[in-house]
């Protein structure tokens, strides 16, 4: 029996979320439903017009997003981050704790500025992200933990370290690790922005294939280069010998190893997709390490995703989760 369900790695963000209007966005030659990285004094300047609207702040990161919401539900994980010796690093590790997330900083931090993501989400409950990575842009091999690896089901790598150089190689020297030692990949293709602009990392990343994808429709296609999801799945079974792809209000569709299988939707009136898919991923990770099939996991990750979307935040609460399986 291993002793993570998932060891992940990612970006130590801490999430500073505000309701905004379009207006807002528009004003400030801002890119709608997209990931923008950000220099420090460009994400100031947007805090400080940030001021009249209503925010919140929570750790975050797409792969800790992730992992928070497998602990939470009853499973373990190990997180291979970075973040710097300041009031956000120390908070963000506070909150990692809490969270039952267990942690390669254990108390150690660097110099320089724990990474920040402002989400701004507008009336129809899309997610604009203005993100300055700080110390996490240097994220390495050195962070990973080959031990925490070879004791976990799966490895979950994310797209948004295809970014950085560093970041790329941690993603690469996991995977390596990982195959090596029988241990399942994960990876997801985090935003379609960085998957059209980082295509070639992802190719490095992928090497000889993964184990498992996680990616939403728009993802698919752009990775591809294909015009229908169809044809997309066609090619993502080429590299991935699973996979699990988002549709929005449309559900979602898995790929076993053998066969697609469609996962309806739980309607809901959306009102904050920020987390969406990586709560979604969680909560299908938590059902595969825990004994249910691909579909059971689909449904499990469909209505987790569907609670979400539902209320202001990447997470949920405790009992939310714990009320889930």
């Amino acid at each position: 029996m291993s002793k993570y369900d998932v060891y992940g790695l990612g970006n130590a963000l801490v999430d500073m979320e505000f309701e905004v209007n379009d207006p807002f966005l528009q004003k400030n030659k801002i890119d709608k439903g997209v990931m923008t990285l950000v220099d420090e004094n460009q994400q100031h300047e947007l805090v400080s017009q940030l001021d009249s609207f209503e925010g919140n702040k929570a750790s975050g990161g797409s792969a800790a997003n992730t992992l928070i919401a497998i602990s939470s539900m009853g499973g373990s994980s190990y997180y291979s981050c970075k973040v710097a010796d300041d009031e956000l690093g120390q908070f963000y590790l506070n909150d990692l704790k809490t969270a039952g997330v267990v942690c390669n900083m254990n108390g150690k931090k660097k110099g320089g500025i724990t990474g920040k993501c402002l989400v701004m989400i507008t009336p129809d409950a899309e997610r604009t992200m203005h993100t300055f990575l700080g110390v996490s842009s240097e994220l390495s091999p050195y962070e990973i933990n080959e031990d925490a690896i070879k004791n976990a089901s799966f490895c979950y790598m994310e797209g948004y370290l295809t970014t950085s150089e560093s970041g790329k190689a941690a993603n690469i020297e996991t995977r390596k690790i990982a195959q090596k030692n029988n241990i399942k990949t994960a990876l997801t293709f985090s935003d379609p922005f960085v998957v059209e602009h980082f295509h070639d990392g992802f190719n490095e990343t992928i090497g000889d294939g993964i184990d498992l994808l996680f990616c939403n429709e728009a993802e698919a296609l752009s990775y591809t280069k294909k015009e229908s999801i169809d044809d997309a799945i066609e090619v993502i079974k080429t590299f991935s010998q699973t996979f699990a792809i988002t549709l929005g209000a449309k559900g979602a569709v898995i790929y076993d190893g053998n066969n697609l299988i469609p996962i309806d939707a739980h309607p809901v009136k959306a009102v904050d997709t920020n987390g969406a898919g990586d709560l979604f991923a969680g909560a299908f990770l938590f059902g595969l390490t825990h004994g249910m099939s691909f579909e059971q996991a689909g449904n499990l990750a469909s209505k987790a995703s569907s609670q979400i979307v539902s209320q202001f935040g990447p997470r949920l609460r405790l009992e939310q989760y714990q009320a889930l399986n």
